[in-house]
């Protein structure tokens, strides 16, 4: 018997926002930001993304095309912006862009883009089924159609990765 199929969610319903300030116990020595740092941010946001999207518990699976575009420097404010662009059958490929702002100017600067993948887990840690996207926007649906590129080159580096082991 298979199960009820799952009711699509919109991206919208996933989309998160975060915001910090950069401050000493984050920089380096040239006073910019830790790319560990802005990493741990960037799975912490598409965590929260991927769980909204599942309403579960989620794992992550990997991080892939993760590219630093600027610098953040002390003082200035990092937005991180997540939503799920494609859903499979129990995982979830998240879309993160980190922008940075000075706060005396306004200025905003792209500073990172970021795909990741999630699993969702049930409650003895197995992979679960979770809700296919439904975008909505034309930007939502470009970024839909690049995710199903990207998870077919996952898919084929994972078999590869699988029968060189």
């Amino acid at each position: 018997m298979n199960p009820t199929p799952l009711a699509a969610k919109p991206v919208s319903g996933s989309q998160v926002i975060m915001t910090e300030m950069v401050l000493p116990s984050d920089t380096n020595a040239l006073g910019t930001i830790f790319g560990g740092k802005v990493v741990s941010l960037i799975d912490i946001a598409a965590a929260m993304a991927a769980g909204k999207h599942s309403r579960s518990v989620v794992v992550t699976a990997s991080i892939d095309a993760l590219n630093f575009v600027s610098p953040v420097k002390l003082g200035e404010y990092i937005h991180i912006k997540a939503s799920v662009n494609f859903a499979g059958r129990t995982s979830m490929e998240v879309g993160v862009r980190v922008d940075k702002e000075n706060p005396l100017t306004g200025e905003m600067a792209h500073t990172a883009t970021a795909y990741l993948t999630f699993v969702a887990i049930d409650s003895a840690g197995k992979p679960k089924p979770v809700p296919p996207v439904t975008p909505g926007t034309e930007h939502e649906k470009r970024r839909f159609e690049a995710a199903k590129i990207r998870r077919a080159a996952r898919v084929k580096l994972a078999e590869q990765l699988k029968h060189d082991a």
